[in-house]
């Protein structure tokens, strides 16, 4: 079950059956074509930071900012631990299989958080991976042109 905030203000639950019957066919790199009850709908992926599950999506003409908690997510707030766990974070894993493209990042280097660390094509997507926190690079476990699996690890903070 995915916990859908949508502009901070509405919430969906949406269960991976709802995902499955979702008729999207991706017509070019961020844009979809999505039937809904028969009604054509247009959707692209204007921005998205995996780090914090956010995305940008323009559907029909009006842009959405949309929030996706999966059920981890949700039993850590459940617990009350959502709070600076971004700070805590260590090391970076792959969201999702994929391409590395290029990596703008070298051992030792001080990072800011949301500095640019990589981008991974995924599904004809470029995917930039920010930095959670601020900090230095202890270790790339990556090279430009690998392929990786979801949760591989990419990247180590000191």
């Amino acid at each position: 079950m995915y916990k859908i905030k949508v502009n901070n203000s509405h919430s969906f639950d949406i269960s991976k059956d709802d995902l499955n019957e979702l008729d999207a066919v991706e017509t070019t790199s961020d844009n979809f074509h999505i039937l809904v009850k028969n009604n054509s709908i247009k959707a692209s992926i204007l921005n998205s930071d995996f780090n914090k599950k956010s995305y940008s999506v323009k559907v029909n003409n009006n842009t959405y900012d949309v929030i996706i908690n999966d059920a981890l997510d949700q039993q850590i707030s459940a617990l009350g631990f959502e709070i600076g766990t971004a700070k805590q974070i260590n090391n970076i894993k792959a969201p999702m299989p994929g391409l590395i493209l290029e990596i703008n990042v070298n051992e030792g280097q001080d990072v800011k958080e949301d500095d640019a660390l990589l981008i991974l094509e995924a599904m004809k997507m470029e995917n930039v991976i920010t930095s959670p926190r601020d900090g230095v690079i202890k270790s790339i476990s990556v090279s430009q042109g690998e392929t990786v699996d979801k949760n591989s690890l990419l990247i180590e903070f000191e």
